[in-house]
């Protein structure tokens, strides 16, 4: 018998998973996160008279929890590795599952608590993209990952806090986001140029893709524009949510087809499989 499936990936991700959603639906039933202030109000779902106030933003990110299983049983796979530690991947397994309920939050309870979750949980995968690429780019060790990762998170709080409005992206944090998204994006671009590892660039024009129609699509459904319905269950932002939890896993794809060439193979322990 060959090397067995490695289970505690999708055993911690599942957990999060299980734990964080019982959570959200005690916190929403009990009204832990605090009154409705209108958060997330202006991505067009008019509010229910109900427990969930929008339902088709909230349950429609069941796609990142998802995705983030998904990342975590492929996590497990024999010879999979993302960099020199392969608990990375299951920790980007569990980043993305906890965008799931983290969103939700907002969504189903328009709350202050709500909204700052739903922030939190675009930095921490944001960050982690980010700084996975620095990292690799600089040719540098998980201590620096670890530290650019918290790095970015802070800067993130920090620049939530600026009030005002932004254009296109409404607001400072929204722009933190998508700035080191693009960070992001651009090192592994960098990457794929350099040719010091070969990797299935297709998962990569996947994830940008995926990205950039649903961005289009959270500008197009906001209130106020000719695709906002306010009472229809078919939402743009839905949408959005849905081809984000796309993208996120089309970006591990992308990790882990990373097949590093002789001569720079001291930095990675161990190649990953074609078949991830």
């Amino acid at each position: 018998m060959g090397p067995r499936r490695d289970l505690r990936p999708i055993a911690l991700a599942g957990a999060v998973a299980v734990g964080s959603v019982a959570l959200l639906w005690l916190a929403t039933v009990n009204g832990w996160l605090g009154p409705d202030v209108g958060r997330g109000d202006r991505f067009c779902e008019a509010a229910r008279d109900a427990v969930v106030l929008q339902p088709a933003n909230t349950f429609s990110n069941a796609g990142f929890v998802i995705a983030g299983l998904a990342i975590a049983w492929r996590a497990g796979a024999v010879r999979t590795t993302i960099a020199s530690n392969p608990r990375l991947a299951a920790a980007y397994g569990v980043v993305v599952v906890l965008l799931g309920p983290a969103s939700a939050a907002m969504h189903a309870t328009q709350s202050a608590l709500g909204g700052h979750l739903d922030l939190l949980s675009m930095y921490l995968v944001a960050g982690f993209a980010a700084s996975y690429a620095l990292t690799r780019c600089l040719r540098r060790g998980d201590a620096f990952f670890a530290a650019t990762f918290v790095a970015i998170v802070v800067v993130c709080e920090l620049v939530e806090r600026i009030p005002g409005h932004v254009p296109v992206v409404d607001i400072a944090a929204n722009l933190a986001f998508g700035l080191f998204l693009l960070v992001a994006l651009a090192g592994e671009a960098v990457l794929w140029r350099r040719g010091e590892a070969r990797r299935e660039a297709r998962w990569g024009f996947a994830s940008a893709g995926a990205l950039a129609l649903a961005f289009a699509i959270w500008n197009l459904a906001k209130d106020g524009t000719s695709f906002c319905h306010p009472h229809s269950l078919i939402q743009g932002h839905a949408a959005w949510h849905l081809l984000c939890a796309v993208a996120a896993y089309a970006l591990y794809r992308l990790y882990a087809s990373e097949r590093v060439d002789e001569g720079v193979s001291e930095r990675v322990d161990d190649p990953v499989s074609d078949a991830v």
